[in-house]
């Protein structure tokens, strides 16, 4: 369905130190891993900061967010903002958008901006991707697309559209949500992305608890988040799902950074 080579991006946990994020960077760039990216907020610190710091400590690795809150910026002061790391990194910061999960209500209440409705949230980022493209020299954008109307929005804008389904999501599911966007795009050069909630076969408290299962219980009812099996084994796995979904863009957890580096190196510039 596509023949995009493979690009494989680590989701930074906590901050912590700037010794220790700048180090997550380095140790990520030296894993093989093409992309380095921050969620919004980042343990309560702003991810364009940090990830200035995480260029400036690296360099080929490129740098992005997962995802910026859209309500949270301004769109003249987010397309400065990324428009400023995109040209002092030489091209290598992508900013990825999108309408924030509920959870993202609390620090927009911190800064006295209103969550609105899911409409409301949609005009919003609307109105910022079209600011956004007025600009030539501007980097990637990378949309999270969940609903009808993101799927339909990323697939006509964005240069990225990393898919938003639920943790048990099936391969089938998952086809259902790609077709839409792909429709979208029409003859644009789309590339499509998803994140990874776990890889190998033990089990992983720490994700467990946010997602509300097992990771044993996704992969018996074949959820498109985890791959189990041996390191070859998850490599065929992503072969096949490039063949069949189009996905070329693979995002993981740092806690699984290490174990999936080995399938990274068997995918690498395939």
């Amino acid at each position: 369905m596509t023949d995009k080579p493979f690009r494989f991006g680590v989701v930074a946990g906590p901050a912590g130190t700037l010794e220790d994020w700048t180090g997550l960077a380095r140790h990520t760039e030296g894993l093989g891993y093409d992309t380095f990216l921050s969620p919004d907020p980042q343990a309560g610190l702003d991810p364009f900061t940090l990830l200035s710091a995480a260029a400036a400590a690296t360099t080929t690795l490129h740098v992005g967010t997962f995802v910026a809150v859209s309500k949270l910026r301004d769109k003249r002061l987010l397309a400065w903002q990324a428009e400023s790391l995109h040209k002092i990194t030489g091209g290598r910061f992508e900013l990825g958008l999108g309408t924030g999960r509920p959870d993202a209500a609390g620090p927009l209440a911190r800064l006295g901006i209103e969550f609105g409705t899911p409409g409301e949230r949609f005009a919003q980022i609307s109105d910022t991707v079209d600011h956004l493209k007025t600009h030539a020299d501007r980097p990637k954008l990378l949309l999270a697309a969940g609903g009808p109307k993101m799927m339909a929005l990323a697939g006509r804008e964005a240069d990225i559209v990393t898919m938003a389904w639920w943790p048990r999501a099936t391969e089938d599911e998952a086809r259902d949500m790609v077709r839409p966007v792909r429709e979208a795009a029409g003859d644009r050069d789309v590339e499509l992305a998803m994140n990874l909630l776990a890889v190998g076969d033990e089990p992983a408290p720490w994700l467990e608890k946010y997602i509300g299962t097992t990771v044993a219980e996704l992969a018996a009812g074949g959820s498109v988040s985890v791959l189990p099996g041996t390191p070859q084994q998850a490599a065929d796995t992503l072969l096949r799902r490039r063949e069949t979904l189009g996905i070329s863009y693979i995002t993981i957890n740092s806690g699984y950074a290490d174990r999936f580096a080995r399938v990274v190196e068997l995918l690498k510039g395939r």
